[in-house]
């Protein structure tokens, strides 16, 4: 049941991360390429095989199974990709600002429709 919720969610951030790129608005695309940067974390965190209770490190006098630890590689490459993410939104956001100030428009081909 968890996997299917994960799943769901995944494709709903994804598909309105595409609408939202779609859109002539510069400001909805950040938010759009946000969406679809949340949506490809939360694939990588879900290869890491989804675990609940499960530690994620080995407890001392304890034989390790792997099979029983979570997986640190994703969730390590999933909190670098938010990072990223959260810079490279900061730059966007800069970016359309002096945009908007030189042309006058958030539209992303810089005229307003006629």
């Amino acid at each position: 049941m968890m996997e299917m919720i994960l799943s769901i969610g995944i494709g709903v951030f994804a598909a309105s991360g595409v609408w939202l790129i779609l859109r002539p608005r510069t400001y909805q695309v950040i938010i759009g390429l946000s969406l679809i940067s949340y949506a490809v974390n939360l694939f990588i965190f879900s290869m890491g095989r989804v675990r609940i209770d499960a530690p994620p490190i080995l407890q001392p006098d304890v034989p390790g199974d792997p099979a029983a630890l979570a997986d640190p590689i994703p969730q390590a490459l999933v909190l670098t990709a938010i990072v990223i993410g959260f810079a490279m939104t900061a730059l966007f956001l800069v970016v359309l600002l002096a945009a908007r100030g030189r042309t006058g428009t958030d539209h992303v081909d810089g005229r307003e429709p006629e």
